[in-house]
């Protein structure tokens, strides 16, 4: 696969939020399951949300951390899959990636990330 880009991340206070974007270089996700992952210091790398094509439409998944706050989506026009994070929480700093998926399983390389800081 080619890379993929992450984008939108910075330094926000609680409760505020922000919007990331991923993507791909040289084709279309359209029809792509991908996911978005983060890592904190000391901690390893977790998928918290997901979309995947599924019968002519989207399927998305979160991690319960994040269920209410975080909303996956797919913006055709844009070719990207995009993260809106809301009532952030300084435990949501991280570095924040994003991967086309196989079940929970990256499928790709992991690109740069984008990190996001969250200050009490």
């Amino acid at each position: 696969q080619g890379q993929l880009v992450e984008s939108g991340g910075g330094l926000v206070q609680a409760g505020g939020s922000l919007r990331l974007s991923c993507a791909p270089s040289g084709r279309t996700f359209s029809r792509y399951a991908v996911g978005w992952f983060r890592q904190a210091p000391g901690k390893e790398r977790e998928l918290v949300a997901s979309i995947t094509w599924n019968w002519n439409i989207d399927d998305t998944s979160y991690v319960d951390s994040v269920k209410g706050r975080f909303t996956i989506s797919r913006n055709n026009a844009e070719n990207t899959v995009d993260l809106q994070m809301n009532s952030l929480k300084p435990e949501d700093t991280a570095v924040y990636y994003c991967n086309t998926i196989s079940g929970d399983r990256p499928l790709g390389s992991w690109g740069q990330g984008t990190q996001v800081t969250v200050s009490s």
